[in-house]
């Protein structure tokens, strides 16, 4: 399971899929939903949604990351960016590099694991850096693209489409442990999104933050802007549906710039985690 990812991990990192350009990625991750027979569901726009089972007798459970990268680059950008591994971290451009190896390696493991029904959310223009610090960087100069429209399209469709999981996973990366090894869980999304929430979606969230705990008692509980605000906003927003959202996340640092590393050690750590997590929910 290990290595798999950090094999994953390092050819995605290579592929300048930044910002407007997450197409550079699709091939790669295709495949790798080809090769374990998965549904793909169209989506609008840079963004990839795959399903695995559709048993009614058993939850929907979404994985997410984005395929965007920040250009830290210019115009004048290799075509295969540095990655590298040592003293137990991968450095390259790690977000969302890092959640995206995570999330494809869990989709190879889901034929041999008694997990419930599975969504894979691959979501463009994440990252709004770029988009506000350097627009001509992006096609047609950023304009027509907003931070966070892959997550709503995907929602949206998945609402339009009444394929509506009962909790979104996000992994991403996370900054708030400074350099130091650390996973963090992203819970509450209201508290950013201005959702108002109901009490149905706070006790559940409640509980699902408690399930984490029970695995991993060293998680660290905490709140930061990503796509699983997006997530958690489109699909608890009206309608009466609810749908947890929460963010399981390795660290990173140096942060938003070149030469990112994550742990090799927060990598395994998530992993384990969520196959302990999704066990529990398809058992």
């Amino acid at each position: 399971m290990l290595d798999q990812a950090i094999t994953h991990i390092t050819e995605i990192a290579q592929v300048p899929s930044f910002s407007s350009y997450e197409e550079r990625l699709h091939p790669y991750i295709s495949q790798v939903f080809k090769d374990i027979s998965a549904r793909e569901i169209p989506v609008k726009g840079n963004n990839l949604v795959y399903q695995v089972g559709d048993n009614s007798e058993l939850p929907t459970v979404a994985l997410a990351a984005h395929l965007d990268k920040i250009n830290h680059y210019g115009s004048e950008f290799p075509d295969v960016l540095p990655v590298d591994i040592f003293d137990g971290q991968i450095e390259g451009a790690m977000d969302d590099s890092a959640g995206l190896g995570m999330v494809v390696t869990l989709a190879e493991m889901v034929r041999s694991r008694t997990w419930p029904n599975m969504l894979f959310f691959f979501s463009e223009m994440e990252e709004k850096k770029g988009l506000k610090e350097h627009p001509d960087l992006l096609k047609n100069d950023g304009k027509g693209y907003s931070n966070g429209m892959g997550a709503r399209r995907i929602a949206q469709h998945c609402i339009a489409s009444d394929i509506v999981p009962e909790q979104v996973i996000t992994l991403d990366t996370t900054p708030l442990f400074k350099g130091e090894k650390g996973v963090a869980l992203y819970a509450n999304h209201w508290e950013l999104n201005n959702l108002d929430p109901t009490e149905e979606l706070i006790q559940k969230t409640e509980q699902t933050v408690n399930q984490f705990l029970a695995i991993d008692a060293g998680i660290k509980v905490d709140n930061n802007t990503n796509d699983y605000l997006h997530y958690g906003d489109e699909f608890n927003k009206k309608d009466g549906r609810t749908t947890v959202s929460v963010a399981l996340e390795p660290s990173i640092y140096p942060y938003h710039q070149k030469g990112e590393r994550v742990f090799i050690d927060d990598i395994e750590r998530c992993l384990t985690i969520l196959d302990s997590y999704l066990n529990q929910l398809g058992s």
